[in-house]
């Protein structure tokens, strides 16, 4: 049976081809520069979430790279958890450091427990990731990281949307770095946002927007200089404008996930399955499974689309460590994801649903 139910589907309807319409008759599609829809979506985010300032990138991986760019950590250690994108490490050796990888808790997010062990000397970042939309224990990670004067950088790739301690997340840590890639929340062909809380924040903005058009530091003009690196990591006007659109949906379609994931938590007949949680996002659900194989194929052959989120990184041939993360590996050997996107209709739900079941 081919798949009819599909893992992940971006909501658009006809006011995202109309701003795409607009864009392209515009003859203004990009620039390093910024302005245009660009600004304008930085400018709605930053209010959507309320943090200082707001930076709009290429994707969530530039965001990750340029948010730890304003850091110096070269020679010092990271803490994250192994069960992310391999971008999340790939961010931390880009900048000179190594990532030191900690276990999860039972939301699959850092947990601070196992971070309070793992700091030394060298450690200079904390990097939670807010895994499949569900929120860390922020607080914890901030009392740590102002106890031992360390920098919280967060991974909210799966988090637009999520809240915690009744703030959207992106207003916490002193730089919150989200993904907008077609599958997420907020959809776009390709785009990310780092959003900072800093006293220095309109430096601090300075800076990436500098770094994000390769340096160059005056902006308005062709008469620009340079004084550092940077890189080609500035959104495009495409991106900005869907972005914009989404962003109005945004609120709506968080809840269909929600009550969604409310219905699977309540139906499905599994003891490890996601939990539901009201400040929780839902990017991905997901379920562990003893005979993973044998699931995966089993819904497909029903027409229904799953996934892995993810395998651990610390054993993958580039990290591979040999150290003791054992809910870590316990998700990377069973985890599944299902479809809980708002595009699904209720027959689909229950489709899942019963599906699920009967192989449970």
């Amino acid at each position: 049976m081919s798949l009819k139910i599909k893992l992940f589907d971006p909501v658009v309807d006809f006011a995202e081809k109309n701003a795409i319409i607009k864009v392209l008759k515009s003859h203004f599609w990009a620039s390093g520069a910024g302005g245009g829809n660009v600004t304008r979506f930085e400018n709605l985010f930053k209010n959507f979430v309320k943090s200082d300032e707001c930076i709009a990138v290429n994707s969530g991986t530039s965001a990750l790279n340029l948010a730890l760019s304003l850091t110096n950590i070269k020679n010092k250690e990271v803490i994250l958890p192994s069960l992310t994108f391999v971008s999340t490490a790939h961010a931390v050796i880009i900048n000179g450091a190594k990532p030191v990888f900690v276990d999860v808790d039972e939301n699959l997010c850092l947990d601070p427990v196992q971070v309070k062990k793992s700091i030394t000397k060298k450690t200079k970042i904390i990097l939670p990731v807010h895994f499949a939309g569900m929120p860390c224990n922020l607080e914890e990670i901030t009392k740590i990281c102002n106890e031992n004067s360390l920098v919280q950088i967060e991974d909210a790739a799966h988090a637009v949307g999520t809240s915690y301690k009744k703030r959207k997340i992106g207003s916490h840590g002193f730089a919150v770095c989200f993904s907008f890639h077609p599958v997420k929340n907020l959809a776009m062909p390709t785009g990310g946002v780092i959003c900072i809380n800093s006293r220095n924040h309109g430096e601090l903005k300075n800076k990436l927007l500098s770094r994000r058009w390769c340096g160059i530091t005056d902006r308005k003009n062709m008469s620009y200089d340079v004084k550092e690196v940077g890189w080609n990591y500035y959104m495009n006007e495409f991106s900005a404008a869907i972005g914009i659109i989404q962003l109005k949906k945004l609120n709506k379609m968080n809840k269909i996930r929600k009550n969604i994931a409310k219905k699977y938590y309540n139906e499905i007949n599994s003891e490890n399955k996601m939990k539901f949680n009201t400040n929780c996002s839902y990017h991905i659900y997901w379920l562990m499974v003893k005979n993973r194989k044998n699931f995966i194929l089993n819904m497909s052959k029903k027409g229904i689309e799953t996934g892995i989120h993810y395998r651990p990184i610390h054993t993958m041939s580039m990290y591979k460590q040999k150290m003791k993360l054992p809910i870590t590996e316990k998700a990377g050997k069973e985890i599944v994801s299902i479809p809980v996107h708002p595009n699904l209709i209720e027959d689909d739900v229950e489709k899942i649903i019963k599906y699920v079941n009967e192989f449970c």
